[in-house]
């Protein structure tokens, strides 16, 4: 067992590369330059292509063409960058070639600012390209979870040929922690469907859009059956205290981290809360949430965007009233203290009108 300190966008990195990631394409943002640089330095080390590109698209376009390989590739960016690529990675969805885009989100809209921010939650939950599609989305809380969630990301993006996505965010992907390594991937599933070269065998044939109405179609049903299975198999989320909890706060990534020492002292001084921490933001673990439903008497969605994760909250409890929100854009950072205060004030309203 391997143990050292990294910072969270380089061991998003030193994980891609032990997950059996040997290529990576990007082009400089802030707050993620980190791993492009840490991927600069370490992919020759091991045989791999590193390769700044021009500009986000042709760095995205560039892990389409190995991804239709069958070999495993990474991309990395911030908020606008992300937005560049939603052309392709609607094509790599629709081509069903796995592959890891990393956003380390910048406070936004437009160009943004550097602080930290949540604020591309909708665009990665909800497909930010055209057409019907999903990607998976994981979201780490620490640099542990940079890593272990890196190498699921890779693996799950394999299993089910479908483009993953690691949101993070510029506190996530700067802060240094001790973390575990994980241990290199020894054996990849062999991939048929790669365009690999067709000496030997009959061609495999890796296209965006079938040639007629009638397979159209077909992708796109065969593409909402895979989406169905994903969310019958793979929500994921940590429940905090939420065994005998009244009231339920939701938070996602470096979020859920400032909620705990609010819990903490909320039950210090006798409220029942309890923490829900969504892991996978698509697909979102709206099982976990029916659950909990029928007992908690309130859901309070803490993100730092103007309110994007309620929207999903509040679809998993099927009641609006249940579920409120705290939080704020731009780079609003809310601390313990401010989320401890929020809480009692809606408990104090919830037993003031009963």
């Amino acid at each position: 067992m391997e143990k050292t300190l990294l910072k969270g966008n380089e061991a998003i990195g030193e994980a891609a590369i032990r997950a059996g990631c040997h290529f990576y394409f990007g082009y400089p943002i802030t707050p993620q330059n980190e791993l492009l640089e840490y991927m600069a330095r370490r992919l020759p080390e091991v045989g791999g292509v590193f390769l700044q590109s021009e500009s986000e698209l042709a760095g995205i376009n560039m892990l389409l063409g190995v991804a239709a390989t069958g070999k495993r590739v990474m991309t990395s960016t911030s908020s606008p960058g992300m937005s560049l690529m939603q052309e392709t990675i609607s094509y790599l969805a629709s081509m069903e070639l796995p592959s890891l885009i990393v956003n380390i989100t910048r406070a936004s809209p437009g160009l943004g600012r550097i602080p930290p921010a949540q604020s591309d939650y909708s665009q990665a939950t909800r497909g930010g390209g055209h057409g019907d599609y999903h990607v998976l989305v994981l979201a780490p809380s620490n640099v542990q979870e940079m890593l272990d969630l890196t190498m699921l990301a890779f693996e799950l993006s394999d299993k089910y040929r479908i483009p993953a996505i690691l949101l993070g965010d510029g506190i996530s992907g700067q802060m240094m922690e001790s973390a575990v390594l994980p241990e290199p991937v020894k054996d990849i599933p062999e991939k048929k469907w790669a365009a690999t070269g067709s000496q030997g065998r009959e061609r495999n044939l890796v296209i965006s859009a079938p040639f007629t109405d009638e397979d159209m179609i077909a992708l796109n049903k065969k593409l909402q059956d895979k989406y169905r299975l994903i969310k019958e198999n793979e929500q994921r989320a940590e429940l905090v205290k939420m065994e005998d909890a009244e009231y339920a706060i939701v938070a996602f990534g470096i979020v859920s981290r400032l909620v705990l020492a609010s819990i903490d002292s909320l039950r210090e001084k006798g409220y029942k809360v309890g923490l829900i921490r969504p892991i996978t933001l698509w697909p979102f673990p709206v099982d976990i949430f029916k659950r909990h439903a029928g007992r908690v008497r309130k859901f309070l969605s803490v993100e730092m965007n103007e309110g994007q994760m309620v929207d999903d909250v509040r679809l998993a409890v099927n009641d609006v009233e249940k579920v409120s929100f705290f939080g704020g854009g731009g780079g609003f950072t809310p601390n313990p203290y401010m989320i401890e205060e929020e809480v009692v004030k809606l408990i104090n309203n919830m037993e003031g009108n009963n």
